[in-house]
This record gives C-alpha cells, structure tokens and sequence, in this order.
C-alpha cells in the first residue's frame, strides 16, 4: 500500500464518519515529525531540542 493510498484512505473515513476534529491533530503531528527529520542534521537542531 502506497503512501498516498493511506492519506486517501483517511481523507475517506474522516469525509464518512465526520471526524474532522482529527485533520488539525494528523497535521500537527505530521509538522512536528517533519520539523525534527529536517533538522537533525543542521547546526539548528540543537536549538530546536532544547524546546522538547
């Protein structure tokens, strides 16, 4: 199953089952794992640690 078939797949299920106080958790979690990828790495990363 492709990435993009999951994100499909949830689209669906929030559409049908209205659940849509679920989007802004999924995006902030999806931000957050995104923030940590891309700066773990840089000489940014440990400022962005010493938030956690």
């Amino acid at each position: 199953m492709s990435k993009l078939a999951i994100i499909a797949e949830f689209w669906a299920f929030l559409k049908a089952r209205k659940k849509w106080w679920l989007a802004p958790i999924v995006i902030f979690l999806f931000l957050l794992g995104a923030l940590i990828i891309f700066t773990e790495g840089s000489a940014v990363a440990p400022f962005i640690y010493t938030l956690f």
